[in-house]
C-alpha cells in the first residue's frame, strides 16, 4: 500500500504556522485543532520545519518565557519527508527507527498532506481485516 491511499481517505489538510510566530500562537493552534504537530512554513508556503508538542515542552524546560519565544527556536529544522508514492511498510519502519510520529508528505516539492504513525497503523489494520475477510470467504465458499 502507498501513502497516496491514506491521503485519499484522510485528506490533504495540513495545519501550518510560520517560524516568526510565537509559541503561544502555536500552542493555541495545537489546542484549538486538537493536534500534536504543526508544519512550519515560510511566506511562500514551503516547509522549513516541524513543531511538535514535545518540542514545546523541551523549550519550556530550558526557558521560563517559552510562550513569548518564536517557533523557530523550538522547531525541528531537519525534517524527514515522504511522497505519495512511498510504501506504508517502509515509512512505518523509518518512523519507528527514527522515533518520530508525524511525516509531512511532499508532492513535487509542495506540501500534500501529513501522515501520523496512527494513520499508518490504521491503514495496515484495515488491510489485514480485508485479507482476513477474503480468506474467510474463500474458506466458507470452498
Amino acid at each position: 500500500m502507498k501513502l497516496r491511499t491514506i491521503l485519499a481517505t484522510k485528506g490533504a489538510e495540513v495545519v501550518t504556522i510560520q517560524a516568526n510566530q510565537t509559541l503561544k500562537e502555536a500552542v493555541t493552534l495545537l489546542a484549538q485543532r486538537k493536534i500534536g504537530v504543526l508544519i512550519v512554513v515560510d511566506a511562500a508556503g514551503a516547509l522549513v520545519g516541524i513543531l511538535s508538542e514535545r518540542d514545546v515542552i523541551r523549550e519550556a524546560a530550558r526557558h521560563d518565557d517559552v510562550l513569548a519565544r518564536p517557533v523557530s527556536e523550538a522547531m525541528t529544522k531537519s525534517v524527514i519527508t515522504g511522497t505519495p508514492q512511498d510504501d506504508v511498510s517502509s515509512v512505518m519502519q523509518t518512523m519507528t527507527d527514527r522515533r518520530f510520529r508525524h511525516l509531512p508528505i511532499l508532492d513535487g516539492g509542495r506540501l500534500a498532506g501529513i501522515i501520523s504513525i496512527g494513520d499508518l497503523v490504521k491503514a495496515q489494520l484495515d488491510e489485514y481485516e480485508g485479507e482476513i475477510d477474503s480468506l474467510q470467504f474463500q474458506i466458507t465458499k470452498g
